[in-house]
Formats: C-alpha cells, sequence, structure tokens
C-alpha cells in the first residue's frame, strides 16, 4: 500500500486519504494507483457499506504534477494510452455500489475536482474552491469530465466552467448543485464520517443497485429503463435486508436505516 494514498477503518466506513501534502496532494502515478487500489478495497470487502474520499494538508487535490508531466518525453499514443488506463479505475469509482462521500477543503483543482463529481455526496468548507483548471495550460479536460461535469451543472455551465478555468468557492459550488453541504472547517470528516456512519444500516444492495441505473439513466430511453427497474426490483426484494423491513413494518418495530431531518442551511449535512 503506497503512502501517497492511506486507508483507514472507521466501523462501516473506508477512509481514502489522498496524502501528499507537501505537493498539495498533486495527481501523479504513485497516487492514481493508490486511489485504484482502496476502490477495489472497497468493492470487495462487504464489510464496507460506505467510502469517504479526503486529502490531507491543507489541500483536497491541487490536480495533476505538472512537473513530473512535463518531465516525460512520451510517444503521442503512449499518452493516449496513459489517459485511457485512467479510467479503468476511475469508472470502477464512479460506479462503486457504496454510497462515496468527498470531504473537501482547501483546492480541488483539475482532476481534484473531477474526483469530487465521482462521488456522491460533496462536503466542503468555507476554504473549498473548484476549478476545471485545464484550458489555462493548453489541454481539455480528462478522468471523466466530459461525462461527469455535464450531467452535474448542465451543458452551458460546464461549458463556461471549463472555456473559463475560473475557480468557483464552496458556496457556489452548492448553488451549482456540485456540493451538497457547506461545513464548518473543523468539523468536515466528523461530519462526512457521520453522513456515512448514516448508511452503515442501509439497504446496501438496493442502494448499489439503484446507483447502477441512475449513473445510466441519462444515456437509456424509457422502455429500457423500466426493463432494468423490474429486473431489479425483482432482485432486491429477495433479500434479506427488504424481508426484514417488511416484518419490522408488519410488526410496528422500528425501521433499521431512517435519514434525519435536513438541518437548516450551514448546519452540516
Amino acid at each position: 500500500m503506497s503512502d501517497s494514498v492511506l486507508r483507514e477503518r472507521h466501523g462501516a466506513t473506508l477512509v481514502i486519504r489522498l496524502n501528499k501534502p507537501e505537493l498539495r496532494n498533486a495527481f501523479d502515478l504513485e497516487m492514481r494507483q493508490g486511489i485504484a487500489e482502496a476502490v477495489h478495497e472497497a468493492r470487495d470487502n462487504a464489510e464496507v457499506r460506505a467510502v469517504v474520499l479526503t486529502g490531507s494538508g491543507k489541500a483536497f487535490c491541487a490536480g495533476g504534477d505538472l512537473k513530473a508531466l512535463s518531465s516525460e518525453k512520451r510517444p503521442v499514443f503512449a499518452d493516449r494510452d496513459r489517459i485511457r488506463r485512467l479510467h479503468v479505475w476511475f469508472r470502477e469509482l464512479v460506479n462503486l455500489e457504496k454510497p462515496v462521500i468527498a470531504a473537501v477543503h482547501g483546492p480541488a483543482f483539475g482532476a481534484g475536482f473531477i474526483l469530487t463529481l465521482a462521488c456522491d455526496f460533496v462536503l466542503a468548507t468555507p476554504s473549498a474552491r473548484f476549478c476545471a483548471v485545464f484550458t489555462r495550460v493548453g489541454l481539455v479536460p480528462d478522468l471523466g469530465a466530459f461525462y461527469l461535469l455535464p450531467r452535474v451543472v448542465g451543458l452551458m455551465r460546464a461549458k463556461e466552467l471549463v472555456f473559463s478555468a475560473r475557480e468557483v468557492d464552496a458556496e457556489e459550488a452548492r448553488s451549482l448543485g456540485i456540493v451538497y453541504e457547506v461545513v464548518p472547517e473543523d468539523q468536515l470528516l466528523d461530519e462526512a464520517l457521520a453522513m456515512a456512519a448514516r448508511f452503515h444500516g442501509a439497504a446496501t444492495q438496493a442502494i448499489g443497485i439503484s446507483k447502477n441505473i441512475l449513473n445510466r439513466s441519462f444515456n437509456l430511453d424509457q422502455d429500457t429503463l423500466a426493463e432494468l427497474e423490474a429486473a431489479a426490483q425483482a432482485m432486491v426484494m429477495k433479500t434479506e435486508y427488504h424481508q426484514d423491513a417488511v416484518a419490522r413494518f408488519l410488526n410496528k418495530q422500528p425501521r433499521a436505516f431512517e435519514w434525519p431531518a435536513k438541518r437548516k442551511p450551514g448546519g452540516g449535512a
């Protein structure tokens, strides 16, 4: 396991921590491999019910390591293959059939920004800044940005963020649908872990298959989605979780999972 990406267990939550604070958690080859390994652990370990993705130091992730990138001279198709390999594990993160929460402070630039978009919920502190920085250095967005960004903010706003490469603060990011909630700086990890812990008693299989279908909903027609819905419902109706939930309802027992009432804006997730 690489020291550039740390893995910590908090009950049924796996915390994945980007850990190159001296480089503001720059997204280099070592970090990519570490994230891939952590995502595979979350996928394959049935005891993990939720994931929190965060960064060490004063940044979430300041983007790609431009110094390392500029020092390597590769044929054009080698660069193409390098980017294509990113999508193997990144697709696993986007479609991980467990809730994934990003806990963001400081810069989330370039690839760091796109990492947050891969998560199901983003909690951010007032210091958080988001930026599709790619065009500043003459690059196009990568790491799945063309897929994720328009789906989160809409096509016109995605174009504006990519063309301008401007920074977005935490409150604007919340208004755009990038951030779920803005939380106090000193409570970020606690809030993320508390949110993740809510899913420890949830129907992981039902949530997972719902996420799988929702992630495809922009690409499929109504009839195809109806077929996926029917197949998914038939599967989850046979789960132990569903049968227990029905028994609890019939016996007037408390539910195993209940989402708390939403707090007022600024009061945490």
